[in-house]
């Protein structure tokens, strides 16, 4: 995992695909190794959670992931 200050996470920071596309918004930090994604975003109002191990910066509000959105939508986990 990247050296990502998990502090730096804030609740309803923006979830930034690598190709700059969003897929979501952080709901809150679940367990020690995971994001939750609101589901208010999606559009089967359904809650997705992506590993820590994604996020490759966080600049601000937003959350940059080392994954494209099709990577992601591909691979992250419904709850």
């Amino acid at each position: 995992m990247n050296n990502i200050n998990v502090n730096d996470i804030k609740e309803h920071a923006s979830v930034i695909a690598s190709c700059g596309t969003q897929v979501g918004k952080v709901d809150h930090l679940e367990g020690q190794d995971s994001i939750k994604l609101t589901r208010s975003d999606d559009e089967n109002n359904e809650h997705h959670l992506i590993p820590l191990s994604w996020v490759s910066e966080v600049k601000g509000d937003q959350l940059v992931l080392n994954k494209t959105a099709d990577e992601v939508r591909a691979q992250w986990t419904t709850m």
